[in-house]
């Protein structure tokens, strides 16, 4: 948590006004603290602290275009799961008016317990033992999200499942060579091979594409209990094994490339922690799932993140972005191209 960024300040008359027609505080007089949470690089988030209550705010960027924050599908899509799996925040109001802050927000829950980023596990001294704890909870989690009926759900219209997998390999490619600054030739090698490998026939779920340590709470340091799963801006209609595929691809071990545990930093790197191989088996017993094709999934993984770190770079690269973290994430995406391409020709995830 911070004081709030500047340039990106809330409108409090507007604001404490909305809050009150919507009944969640009494007087739009009352006194607040507002403060900004530093996890992300996406949509902005608040803590809003008013008469002895606490709410959080989202709201995408300033500057960015709707696609790909479209804050009234988050909100939906955590309304529409909430029965079906209650490991979500509770959501309270949604707008389209510009006029209280220039853009659409919604307003939900804050929920209490331990996000369990590189910085906290530090500061916690979380042992190996403790990591086996969190790996099986994180895993449950994530079986059950998977296992959600999103028709029951009426989230039928959240994303085409038909035709998903082809759909995700196209554009991925698409977006890297939209953002492509250097020649890497593993790159194109990647692209065209998952073009020939991947599967036609998977299963249709709900999935977050960004499930990993830092995007839940779990409910305290016992480990056992996630008490809810946090940014769902990508959550869609697909096949749960791509899902699966890009938290591999975040699940960096301590035997990875230096460069790689500092681009994508993770408690998982910590002793403890299963391996990947160890992930997916673990996944399968708790799922009942088949899971074939793991490598086609793991390299979509990685070279999905690749993309990422890629189209960061071209908007550093276009001084869109002066950040100075960003300077090197066109070698981190080359990398992640080349392991993507290592772990085609070994046939393996480890």
């Amino acid at each position: 948590m911070q004081n709030v960024r500047k340039g990106e300040e809330l409108n409090e008359k507007e604001l404490k006004a909305f809050l009150q027609k919507e009944e969640l505080i009494n007087d739009n007089t009352s006194d607040w603290k507002v403060t900004q949470f530093t996890h992300g690089y996406s949509n902005l988030t608040y803590l809003i602290e008013i008469e002895n209550k606490e709410y959080v705010l989202r709201r995408p960027p300033f500057g960015a275009i709707k696609r790909g924050h479209d804050m009234g599908r988050e909100f939906k899509v955590q309304s529409g799961i909430q029965k079906a799996f209650p490991k979500v925040p509770h959501m309270y109001a949604y707008t389209e008016d510009e006029t209280i802050l220039g853009c659409p927000f919604y307003i939900m829950e804050k929920v209490d317990g331990i996000i369990l980023n590189v910085k906290e596990t530090k500061k916690r001294n979380v042992s190996a033992d403790e990591f086996k704890t969190i790996a099986n909870a994180w895993l449950d989690t994530f079986v059950a999200l998977h296992n959600v009926d999103y028709k029951e759900a009426s989230l039928e219209d959240l994303g085409k499942p038909e035709g998903y997998v082809e759909r995700q390999v196209s554009n991925w490619g698409k977006q890297y060579l939209k953002a492509a600054t250097d020649d890497v030739p593993a790159a194109e090698k990647v692209m065209k091979w998952m073009q020939e490998h991947q599967p036609k026939t998977y299963a249709h779920s709900l999935v977050h594409n960004d499930f990993k340590y830092d995007n839940v709470v779990f409910k305290d340091d016992s480990w056992t209990e996630v008490n809810a799963v946090l940014d769902w801006e990508m959550a869609t209609l697909g096949d749960p094994m791509m899902d699966l595929g890009t938290s591999l691809g975040y699940w960096t071990m301590a035997s990875d490339h230096p460069f790689v545990q500092q681009g994508i930093p993770s408690p998982t790197i910590m002793e403890g922690n299963p391996g990947r191989s160890e992930i997916v088996e673990l996944y399968a017993q708790k799922s009942g799932r088949q899971i074939d094709h793991l490598v086609f999934y793991y390299v979509f993984g990685l070279f999905k993140i690749a993309v990422i770190a890629q189209q960061i770079y071209y908007r550093y690269s276009k001084g869109l972005t002066t950040d100075p973290r960003f300077a090197q994430l066109n070698k981190a995406a080359e990398l992640l191209c080349n392991l993507s391409l290592q772990a085609i020709q070994k046939n393996k995830i480890d």
